[in-house]
């Protein structure tokens, strides 16, 4: 049986689309208002976001504990966020809904 959530469910579709928009343009194009980020704790996920986002305070937690992590430079050439991928989906599903 397997149980869904609704907010997880949309977050996860505007991601893919967003990921697949990022891989339909060169790789170093963004859309404008978008940013890029890194996410993961091993292996990094790359993930384009509303710079809306980055004023939210849930996260700016995300943030801070980049800063602490990586101070300001950031291995994979763009911002690292240092946490599990589907921490990072279920926030920016709530991120979504405002």
């Amino acid at each position: 049986m397997t149980i869904r959530i609704p907010g997880v469910m949309h977050a996860r579709q505007i991601l893919r689309q967003s990921k697949y928009f990022a891989n339909q343009v060169s790789s170093n194009s963004v859309p404008k208002g978008y940013c890029t980020v890194y996410v993961g704790e091993s292996q990094k996920k790359r993930f384009v976001i509303p710079i809306l986002f980055l004023t939210q305070p849930s996260f700016q937690e995300l943030l801070s504990k980049a800063e602490e992590e990586f101070g300001f430079d950031h291995p994979m050439g763009g911002l690292t966020i240092p946490c599990r991928e589907d921490i990072f989906i279920n926030l920016t599903s709530r991120l979504s809904g405002l």
